[in-house]
C-alpha cells in the first residue's frame, strides 16, 4: 500500500468497541455463521424472533391491527393486519388516532391534508410496523412511556417498496416514532432483520435519545421525531451567504465541542461545547485570520459507542464523531443544556448565521463511508441494518454475506446503489437547504468510489450525483481521497472538475523536507506551486487541491516537532492504533522538556511549516489548536479522548498571544492581502524565479525562489533552509523602484520573527540560519 494511504488508514477511525484491534488480523475473519442471529433462550422461550442489537421487548397488548406497549418491555409481533381505514383510542391516552394508506413520497415524515405522512424504504422485507411513541403523559420514565404499533398491510401501505401510512390525530411536534421490521433470516443471504427491535426511520430529520454528552443515563435508545408548529428560522433581513471564491479559502478544522467544551473558556457550564458556546468564540476565528470553518460530524452520532459491553476501550468517549446514527439530524447533545433535539436544530443554525455574518463559511466532515452500526461480529443494530442490510451496506457473497469493511469501522454504506445514493443526496440538499451549509468534506472519500462488491469504479455514479446537483452547485465540495481498503486517488479522485481532494502527499512531502530529509528540495517546489503533477487536468485549478500538514487524525503540530514516535497507551489498543508514519522529528527530545534550545528549534519548525503552507498555491487548512501550540502528548489517534487532550485550551491561548499565535495570524493575514499566493491557474516560468542550481544534489536541503507580481511588482522572495547549519544566500535584485522588505524571519524571537509592513533590507545578502525561512517583499 502507498504510504501516504497507509498513514491515513483507520486504525485512526474508532471502530465498534474493542474489535478494532482485532479487525486487522486473520482472527477479525468470522467462522462458518448461523442462518440467524444469536439469541438468548428467554428470548427462544417466549417465541419471538431471535435478535441482537438495540432494545428488546416483552409482552405487547393486542388491538387489531394497533397495539399498546412500553418502550422498555416490547417483543409481540405486530397483531392481525386490517385493510380499512381504522380508529383507535389507545389505552392510557385520549387521542383518537385514524390511520389510512397514506402516500410514497417523500420519504420520511410529511405533512399532508389528512394529518401526517410516515414513508420507509425496505426492498426486502415482508413486513413493517410504525411504531409511535406518544408525548409525555404524566410519567418522569420515559422509557415506560406507551407505544402505539400499526402493522402496515402490505397492499394498501406499500407502493413498490415504499412502505407508507398518514396518520390523523397526532401532534404536530414531539412524538417519538421508529419502525420494527421483519423479513427473512437468511445470514447467508444478507438479511439481518430483527423485529424485536425498534428501529431509527433513515430520513428522521431530527433525533431523539440522550441529551447529554457522554453521560450514560436517560433512553438509550433513538427514536425519529419532528416539528411542524415551529415558525421557520429567522435568518434576518439583512443575512447573506459569503459566498467566498475557493481561491480565498483558508479553513480551520475544528471540533464544535472541543472548542469550548474545558472549563478555561470561561463559559458557563450549560454552553460548554455546544453550538451556542461556539458563537461565543468567534472573535477568536476572526482574530486569528480564517475565513471557513471545517466541523468535524456534527450529524446525530453515538458518542458511547465504545461502552455497549466491557472491552480495552469502554473508558473511552468517541469525541470525534465519526459513528453515524442518521444523516439528516444534527448532534442533539450539541445543543446546550441539554436542550434536546429542537434546541439542537434551531442553535446550529444560530452558530451558522453567526458564522455567515463574521464572513466564515461553514463546510461539514461527512461521513457517507459507513454508520455506527458496527460489524458482524458485534452488531449493533438501530437502524439501516435492520431496514434493509442487503441495500444499505456492501456484502461479501464468497464469505456468506458477511459486511464488508473498506472504511476501518466494521461496515461500508452501499453508496452507489440508487437508493442509497438518493439518501446521501437527499442528506446533503437538506443541509444546504435547511442550515445554510456551504460545502462538505467527505471521509474516506474513495468508498464512494466503489461499486455494491466493493470493486473500485471509473465514474461512481454518486460523485458525479454530486457535482452536477444544482442544489449543491455552490459548495465547497473535498474528498478525503482514500479509503481503508487501500484504494488511493490522490490525484486521481474522479472529480468533473468540481472535486476537490486533500492532498496526502503535500503532507507527507512538506513534513519529510522540513525536518530535513534528504532529496526532497524538488518535491517542495512542485508541492509549493500548487502540485500541478497532480491537478493540472482538465480544467482543474490549484485551489482543488487542499493543502495540509496537520488533520484531526496524526499528530498535532506541537507534537509533529516533539514525538518521533506515537504514544497511544492510553486508547487501550497496547499502543497498535494510529499510524507509524508520521514523518515527525523530536529536535532531539522525545516529549515534554526545559531545554531552551530544544524548544526554541521546535518553535522554529513550527513556524517553518506555517509559512511554507501560507504561501502554496492551493487551498491551506489547519488544525484548531495550532495557532497555540496544542499538544496531545504524543497520541496521534485521540478519538475517544474528551479531555484536555482534545479540547481547546483557552489559558493556553492566553500565554501564547502574543508570540505563537501572532505569527500564526499575521502569516493568514498575509497570505489574505497578497493575490499572487493563491493564484486561480497554475504557475508558468513567468510567474517563478527559483534560485538553484543543484536541484540533483540530494544533500541538498535549501530552497530559495521568487514568486512575481506582474500587476505592480509585488515580488515576494521565499527561502526555507533544512540544513542544520546557516547558509549565505544571495538576494536577486528587487523589481525596478522596488527595494526588499524583510516580512519573516523564523529564527528571529518574537515580535521580530514576523514583520507585516517589513523591515527594509540592506545589502544584496542574508544569512539564512538553521532550520529556518525566510519571506521578504518587495515594495517602494
Amino acid at each position: 500500500m502507498d504510504s501516504a494511504a497507509s498513514t491515513n488508514r483507520s486504525p485512526l477511525r474508532p471502530a465498534a468497541a474493542a474489535t478494532a484491534t482485532a479487525r486487522r488480523s486473520s482472527s477479525s475473519v468470522r467462522p462458518a455463521l448461523p442462518n440467524r442471529f444469536p439469541c438468548s433462550v428467554a428470548a427462544s422461550r417466549l417465541g419471538v424472533a431471535p435478535g441482537c442489537g438495540g432494545g428488546q421487548f416483552g409482552k405487547a397488548q393486542r388491538f387489531g391491527s394497533l397495539r399498546s406497549t412500553t418502550a422498555r418491555a416490547q417483543t409481540g409481533n405486530a397483531g392481525r393486519i386490517v385493510t380499512e381505514e381504522r380508529e383507535s383510542a389507545m389505552a392510557g391516552t385520549e387521542m383518537p388516532l385514524k390511520y389510512s394508506s397514506g402516500k410514497a413520497s417523500p420519504l420520511g415524515v410529511s405533512q399532508v391534508e389528512s394529518g401526517l405522512n410516515f414513508a420507509i424504504f425496505s426492498q426486502h422485507a415482508s413486513s413493517v410496523t410504525l411504531c409511535i411513541k406518544l408525548p409525555e403523559r404524566g410519567t418522569k420514565d420515559e422509557e415506560s412511556e406507551k407505544v402505539v404499533e400499526f402493522a402496515l398491510d402490505c397492499q394498501k401501505n406499500k407502493t413498490g417498496d415504499i412502505w407508507h401510512v398518514s396518520v390523523e390525530g397526532l401532534p404536530t411536534s414531539g412524538v417519538l416514532y421508529g419502525y420494527r421490521v421483519n423479513g427473512p433470516q437468511g445470514w447467508e443471504q444478507g438479511h439481518r432483520f430483527d423485529s424485536n427491535i425498534i428501529l431509527l426511520d433513515p430520513y428522521a430529520k431530527l433525533v431523539s435519545g440522550r441529551n447529554y454528552f457522554g453521560l450514560d443515563k436517560g433512553p438509550s435508545q433513538p427514536f425519529g421525531t419532528y416539528d411542524f408548529d415551529s415558525s421557520p428560522f429567522d435568518w434576518g433581513a439583512d443575512y447573506q451567504l459569503p459566498n467566498l471564491p475557493e481561491t480565498d479559502l483558508v479553513i480551520y478544522e475544528m471540533n464544535v465541542r472541543a472548542f469550548t467544551a474545558d472549563e478555561s473558556s470561561g463559559l458557563d457550564p450549560a454552553v460548554r461545547g455546544s453550538y451556542l458556546g461556539f458563537i461565543d468564540k468567534i472573535p477568536h476565528l476572526l482574530e486569528l485570520g480564517v475565513n471557513a470553518v471545517e466541523l468535524l460530524p456534527v450529524f446525530e452520532f453515538d458518542e458511547l459507542e465504545f461502552k455497549r459491553y466491557p472491552n480495552p476501550r469502554d473508558h473511552m468517549v468517541n469525541t470525534w464523531g465519526y459513528s453515524t446514527i442518521n444523516f439528516f439530524a444534527p448532534m442533539t447533545r450539541y445543543a446546550s443544556a441539554g436542550g434536546g433535539p429542537l434546541a439542537a436544530s434551531r442553535e446550529l443554525k444560530q452558530m451558522v448565521k453567526a458564522l455567515h455574518k463574521a464572513g466564515i463559511e461553514v463546510i461539514l466532515d461527512v461521513v457517507y463511508n459507513h454508520t455506527n452500526e458496527a460489524d458482524d461480529a458485534n452488531p449493533y443494530v438501530t437502524s439501516f441494518r435492520g431496514i434493509d442490510n442487503k441495500v444499505y451496506y456492501m456484502l461479501d457473497p464468497k464469505n456468506n454475506s458477511q459486511l464488508l469493511n473498506f472504511s476501518g469501522c466494521g461496515n461500508t454504506l452501499n453508496c452507489n446503489h440508487p437508493v442509497v445514493m438518493e439518501l446521501v443526496l437527499d442528506s446533503l440538499r437538506h443541509w444546504v437547504k435547511e442550515y445554510h451549509i456551504d460545502g462538505f468534506r467527505f471521509d474516506l472519500a474513495s468508498v464512494l468510489c466503489r461499486g455494491p462488491d466493493g470493486s473500485p469504479l471509473d465514474a461512481p455514479p454518486l460523485i458525479r450525483e454530486i457535482a452536477k446537483d444544482s442544489v449543491l452547485s455552490r459548495c465547497k465540495i473535498i474528498a478525503e481521497p482514500w479509503d481503508c481498503g487501500g484504494l488511493y486517488l490522490v490525484g486521481r479522485f474522479p472529480n468533473w472538475d468540481r472535486w476537490a481532494e486533500w492532498n496526502g502527499k503535500y503532507r507527507d512531502d512538506l513534513r519529510r523536507f522540513i525536518k530535513g530529509d534528504p532529496g526532497m528540495k524538488g518535491v517542495l517546489a512542485t508541492r509549493v506551486s500548487g502540485s500541478a503533477d497532480l491537478y493540472q487536468v482538465n480544467q482543474r485549478k490549484p485551489h482543488h487541491g487542499v493543502n495540509f500538514i496537520i488533520a484531526h487524525d496524526g499528530f498535532t503540530l506541537c507534537d509533529l516537532v516533539s514525538y518521533n514516535l506515537k504514544h497511544n497507551d492510553a486508547n487501550g489498543e497496547g499502543g497498535r492504533d494510529g499510524c507509524n508514519d508520521n514523518f515527525s522529528w523530536n529536535c532531539g527530545v522525545e516529549g515534554e522538556t526545559n531545554d531552551s534550545n530544544v524548544l526554541a528549534l521546535r518553535s522554529r519548525q513550527m513556524k517553518n511549516f506555517h509559512v511554507a503552507l501560507m504561501i502554496s498555491q492551493g487551498t491551506p487548512m489547519m488544525l484548531m489548536g495550532d495557532e497555540y501550540g496544542h499538544t496531545r502528548y504524543g497520541n496521534n489517534n485521540s478519538y475517544g479522548h474528551d479531555t484536555c487532550i482534545n479540547n481547546f485550551q483557552w489559558g493556553q491561548l492566553a500565554e501564547r498571544r502574543y508570540g505563537h499565535f501572532r505569527f500564526f495570524s499575521e502569516m493568514i493575514k498575509f497570505r489574505q492581502n497578497h493575490p499572487i499566493l493563491k493564484r486561480d491557474r497554475f504557475l508558468s516560468k513567468n510567474d517563478v524565479t527559483w534560485h538553484e542550481d543543484c536541484w540533483d544534489n540530494l544533500e541538498s536541503k535549501f530552497l530559495a525562489f521568487t514568486i512575481h507580481d506582474h500587476n505592480s511588482g509585488g515580488d515576494i522572495y521565499l527561502a526555507f533552509n533544512a540544513h542544520d547549519y546557516s547558509v549565505d544566500a544571495v538576494i536577486p535584485p528587487a523589481p525596478q523602484q522596488k527595494h526588499w522588505n524583510r516580512v519573516v524571519d523564523t529564527n528571529l524571537e518574537s515580535p521580530n520573527d514576523i514583520a507585516p509592513e517589513g523591515v527594509p533590507l540592506t545589502g544584496s545578502g542574508y544569512r539564512i540560519a538553521p532550520f529556518s525561512s525566510i519571506l521578504l517583499k518587495a515594495s517602494p
